[in-house]
C-alpha cells in the first residue's frame, strides 16, 4: 500500500465526511475583526462570534489552506474542509505518462517539492542554477519531466524559492516570513483522482482548473482537447454529478469546448481573466479595453466569469465601489467567483498585487472582510477563493450566505 493510501485512509477514518459539528473557524477570523476600524459591519461581525460553523459553497479553498499547509497537499485540504469550505480545488496538470495530477502548474516542482535535493534533480527541464551577481538562483522542473511512479516520491513543501541561494539545499529555504513551515512535513501529493475521492469524502465539491501546459501541445500524442476531456472523464469514472464541479480555465477555449462537447459540465465552467496579462493597455474600468464585453462571453455561453479581486473593485471618493467590469458582468446576467483572499498577507503597506487600485484604503489586516463584504454585497459574487477558507466560511455563515 502507497504512503497516499494509507494517509488517505488513515484521514478519512476519523473524519467519517467531516460532519459540520466538527468544523471550525480558528482564532483567525475573530482576529481579523479585532483589527477592522468601527463600523457596522464590524458589529454585525462581533455579533456572529457564538455562531455555530456550517460549510458554505461561498466559501472555495484555493489549493486547499495553502497559507500555512503546502498547497494541493491531502492536508492541506483537510484543513480547508475542517474550516468549512463548501468547494475545494485542485489545478490540474500531467506527468510524462500523461496522469493527471495536482500542482498549480506544470512547472513549479523546483518550488513546491524537494525535487531539487532528491536524485530526480537529473530529470528536471532546467537544473539548479546558483546566484552569481545580479543573476538570481533558478531552476525549472515539471511534472511532464517525471512519471507518476517517480512524482509521488516527491516530498511537498511551502511554495517557495530563496533566488539569492548558493546551494540547492538554500534555494528550498524561501518560504515568506508570515507564513510556516510548521505543517510541511509529511504533507502528501494527489493526482485529480485522488482529489476527487478525497473532497466527496469530506462533505465538499469540485473546483478543478485545467493548467495551461508547459510543454508544446499535443504531447506524446495527448492534444489540449485530449487534456480537457481527461479532466471531465475523471469526474464521470468517479459518478460525481456534473451540479457538483465547476470546471475552470483561463483559456477560453477549454471553457468553449466543455460547453459544445460536455454541456452539463460546461453550464457551470469559469472562464478565469487573465486580460490584464494578454491584451496590451487594458483596464477592468474600460470597456474599450476589452477583448470581449459581457454581452459576448454571455452569448458564447459562459455563465460564470472569475476575474482576480481588483478587477470587479474601483475607488469612489475613497469608498471601495463595484468596478466597471462588475457591473457590466451582472447587467449580461454573469455569475461572478473571485480570488484570492488572504493570499496577500499582512496589510498595512495597502494589500500588494491583489489590492491594486484601492490600495490607499487598505491600512490594516481587517480590510479583508472590508473587501469582501463590498465583494458579497455590492458586486455579488456567487463564490471567493481564499488561501484560509475560514475567514470567507465565517462572512458567509454570519452573512446567511
Amino acid at each position: 500500500m502507497t504512503r497516499l493510501s494509507v494517509t488517505l485512509l488513515a484521514t478519512l477514518a476519523g473524519t467519517t465526511a467531516i460532519a459540520d459539528t466538527a468544523l471550525t473557524y480558528g482564532p483567525r477570523p475573530a482576529y481579523l475583526v479585532s483589527q477592522m476600524t468601527d463600523s457596522p459591519l464590524k458589529e454585525q461581525l462581533l455579533a456572529c462570534a457564538d455562531q455555530t460553523p456550517t460549510r458554505s459553497d461561498f466559501s472555495i479553498g484555493h489549493r486547499g489552506a495553502p497559507l500555512m499547509f503546502p498547497e494541493h497537499t491531502v492536508e492541506s485540504n483537510v484543513a480547508a474542509a475542517q474550516m468549512g469550505a463548501g468547494i475545494l480545488e485542485c489545478d490540474v496538470t500531467f506527468t510524462a505518462d500523461l496522469e493527471l495530477v495536482c500542482r498549480h502548474a506544470q512547472n513549479d516542482l523546483h518550488t513546491t517539492t524537494n525535487i531539487l535535493v532528491t536524485p530526480l534533480a537529473e530529470k528536471c527541464t532546467a537544473g539548479f542554477s546558483p546566484a552569481n551577481g545580479d543573476t538570481r538562483a533558478s531552476a525549472e522542473c515539471r511534472t511532464s519531466d517525471l512519471t507518476l511512479a517517480e512524482f509521488r516520491t516527491l516530498d511537498p513543501k511551502m511554495d517557495a524559492a530563496n533566488t539569492a541561494a548558493a546551494t540547492a539545499e538554500d534555494y528550498l529555504n524561501g518560504t515568506a516570513n508570515w507564513r510556516t513551515d510548521l505543517y510541511a512535513t509529511n504533507a502528501t501529493l494527489m493526482t485529480h483522482a485522488e482529489s476527487i475521492a478525497l473532497f466527496r469524502d469530506l462533505g465538499a465539491k469540485f473546483t478543478p482548473e485545467l493548467k495551461s501546459p508547459a510543454v508544446e501541445m499535443p504531447f506524446n500524442g495527448f492534444s489540449q482537447e485530449d487534456y480537457a476531456q481527461k479532466l471531465v472523464d475523471e469526474y464521470k469514472a468517479a459518478g460525481i454529478p456534473a451540479s457538483d464541479v465547476w470546471l475552470q480555465s483561463f483559456n477560453l477555449d477549454d471553457v468553449l469546448y466543455w460547453i459544445k462537447n460536455e454541456p452539463a459540465f460546461g453550464a457551470q465552467a469559469v472562464y478565469l481573466m487573465d486580460e490584464y496579462e494578454t491584451v496590451d493597455g487594458y483596464t477592468p474600468h474600460d470597456p474599450a479595453t476589452w477583448p470581449n464585453t459581457m454581452d459576448d462571453l454571455k452569448a458564447m455561453g459562459v455563465n460564470i466569469i472569475a476575474p482576480p479581486t481588483w478587477m470587479l473593485v474601483t475607488l469612489q471618493d475613497g469608498k471601495i465601489v463595484p468596478s466597471a467590469l462588475a457591473t457590466a458582468a451582472k447587467a449580461a446576467d454573469l455569475q461572478i467567483i473571485t480570488w484570492t483572499l488572504e493570499r496577500s498577507g499582512p496589510l498595512h503597506t495597502g494589500g500588494g498585487w491583489y489590492f491594486q487600485g484601492i490600495n490607499d484604503a487598505i491600512t490594516n489586516d481587517g480590510a479583508y472582510f472590508e473587501v469582501l463584504d463590498v465583494l458579497a454585497q455590492d458586486v455579488g459574487v456567487i463564490g471567493v477563493f481564499s488561501d484560509w477558507p475560514a475567514t470567507t466560511t465565517y462572512y458567509a455563515n454570519c452573512m446567511g450566505l
